[in-house]
């Protein structure tokens, strides 16, 4: 090996210790890695940018939009309240969750269906009094199995999938890893049902102290006809929300102040919540409900333009010691008042009757525009606007859900390509209004973008120096290796790789090893390639192996032990699993 290939490896290392044990973030450590491959010669300008024009890489930037169509229409939301039900035990909420997950995550970025359950599931946990902490991480493991039933499941099969077209010119079909995909989800779910309950601990859930926060009063309306006509309390889910809870029933004039979780909601009841300003976003995520303040409706911004703001009131604020039905605000901001907190309290008596005083805390409903707008304006000493508290356009969700299933029937039937289908649903998502253009433009993860195309840069240097035949030669120089020996050695080194830096990079770095593996023993080299495919998505043991790991950290409040504790059998049961079943599809 020459001096390219040593440079090569040094690179890697340097790159794998990197990602593993420093705090830097994986596109500033790989794009470093290309500029060097560039600049000392090792790469032409061709190989080193060749992942930014990779099929499997536009693909993931493509469905990004889809998936943030099926998220700003509520399709998501819309469909987990339909599928999670009301199970009697652990075992059964954890079975009724698992399925539709790993359905959904098999036809959508599996990242995407997890961040839109997670929620979805806390408040699930909660009105069936089962700790979060036992739902969440079997949440990520069924998102994970299911991405690996179709080659759209996750972005570590189409990045695969892309190398084997600029390489071999193969084109793997859409359903086509499903032969194994579909067993390691039966066999992963099973585990996770019967054995995750006993082996995750209880570490309760996370619920803001609402004494301890800014407490507001949000009036809502039951929507008449509505999906939540006619349901309780609880079936609704609105006893046990994250950040408030309902204190009062205004039916037709009659208050009913001692809210029964058995009580039948009726169409035009006025529901009084108090909780954090959060809470207001909440429950515009649940379809069925409306703002009971009229002037809601008549504010002159789009739906998907709207969000909630929080706002403090400044010395300069031109309508101090007047109400808020006298001071004409919605004219003059045009923005909606929902609620006001005084000194982090709530103020009791009707929205309209309150008079504003210097420091008052109000929570808006306003245009995207409006933060920006006003920041510097005396009016205010404060403007903030909540994250992520666009309403659900509901009235569009059975469209976004038609274009995707439209989508993997195109796909599917061999019409078109899958990247040609992922562009044609973006399109559509954005021409049917289901997103706007700048939020589709907005939804693209760049960094993730740039981490796997950058990755490309080390897996061509280590084809293109020989490096990668040099390991393989390491590997097959114990002896004497049976492909399906070989084959296993494949999928464990992929596996440890992806438990320490991303999924991706490990799947692009295993790749070239894998291919000097199958020519070295002159065995086809798809079932190598497949076992990448799925040792690369199969993370477990660790949070930091794959993105939905890490994003139910938070939530289900668990400790590094608790992955190590659940994911090492779940690994080893998925790994037998793979093994035993890829050389039996697609034989060596």
């Amino acid at each position: 090996m020459e001096w390219q290939g040593i440079v090569t490896l040094i690179t890697l290392f340097a790159v794998l210790s990197s990602l593993a044990l420093t705090r830097v973030s994986a596109d500033l450590v790989l794009m470093a890695a290309l500029a060097f491959l560039l600049i000392s010669g090792i790469l032409g300008p061709a190989e080193a940018l060749a992942g930014f024009g990779n099929p499997g890489v536009i693909t993931i930037a493509t469905l990004y939009v889809v998936a943030a169509g099926l998220k700003e229409t509520g399709a998501v939301q819309w469909i987990a309240r339909r599928l999670l039900g009301h199970p009697k035990t652990e075992k059964g909420a954890q079975l009724r969750m698992i399925a539709p997950t790993g359905i959904l995550s098999a036809f959508m970025n599996n990242t995407a269906v997890v961040a839109m359950f997670i929620p979805a599931i806390q408040d699930w946990a909660q009105r069936l009094g089962v700790p979060a902490s036992k739902l969440l991480l079997p949440l990520s493991y069924a998102a994970i199995l299911g991405g690996t039933c179709t080659l759209i499941g996750t972005s570590t099969n189409l990045v695969v999938d892309g190398l084997l077209q600029s390489t071999l010119g193969i084109n793997l079909g859409l359903f086509e890893l499903a032969w194994v995909g579909v067993p390691l989800l039966l066999v992963g779910g099973t585990f996770l049902v019967l054995f995750a309950s006993r082996i995750l601990p209880d570490r309760g859930g996370v619920t803001e102290e609402l004494d301890l926060v800014r407490q507001y009063g949000v009036e809502v309306e039951v929507m008449a006809p509505g999906p939540l006509v006619g349901k309780t309390i609880a079936e609704a889910g609105l006893r046990a929300l994250n950040y408030g809870y309902l204190t009062e029933i205004d039916r037709g004039g009659r208050l009913i102040t001692a809210v029964d979780p058995d009580r039948t909601l009726q169409a035009g009841d006025r529901l009084y919540f108090v909780g954090a300003p959060e809470c207001a976003s909440e429950l515009r995520r649940i379809q069925g409900l409306k703002p009971a303040n009229g002037s809601v409706h008549k504010l002159d911004v789009a739906n998907h333009q709207r969000c909630l703001v929080e706002v403090v009131l400044g010395p300069e604020f031109p309508a101090l010691n007047k109400t808020i039905r006298d001071s004409q605000f919605r004219t003059r901001f045009n923005a909606v008042i929902l609620s006001l907190s005084r000194e982090g309290k709530r103020v009791p008596g009707k929205l309209g009757d309150i008079t504003f005083r210097m420091g008052d805390t109000l929570l808006l409903e306003a245009s995207h525009q409006f933060a920006e707008q006003y920041r510097f304006r005396r009016d205010f000493l404060l403007v903030s606007a909540l994250n992520d508290s666009t309403p659900p356009d509901f009235h569009r969700a059975p469209r976004a859900m038609g274009i995707l299933v439209l989508m993997v029937l195109v796909s599917a039937s061999g019409l078109l390509q899958i990247m040609e289908a992922a562009f044609l649903a973006a399109g559509a998502m954005i021409a049917s209004g289901c997103i706007t253009a700048s939020r589709a433009r907005r939804s693209v993860d760049l960094p993730v973008l740039v981490v796997i195309a950058a990755s490309f840069a080390l897996g061509n240097a280590m084809t293109e120096t020989g490096a990668a035949q040099w390991v393989a030669g390491g590997l097959l120089g114990f002896g004497a290796l049976t492909p399906w020996l070989a084959l296993a050695i494949v999928y464990l080194l992929t596996a440890i790789f992806t438990e320490v830096i991303t999924n991706n990079a490990a799947a692009v770095l295993m790749f070239p090893i894998a291919l000097a593996v199958s020519e070295q023993l002159g065995v086809n080299f798809i079932p190598f390639a497949i076992a990448v495919m799925f040792a690369a998505s199969a993370s477990f043991i660790t949070p930091l192996g794959y993105q939905t790991n890490l994003m139910v950290y938070g939530p289900g409040r668990y400790q590094f032990f608790d992955y190590v504790r659940i994911g090492l059998p779940l690994s080893g049961l998925v790994a037998l699993t793979a093994i035993v079943l890829i050389p039996l599809v697609w034989s060596f």
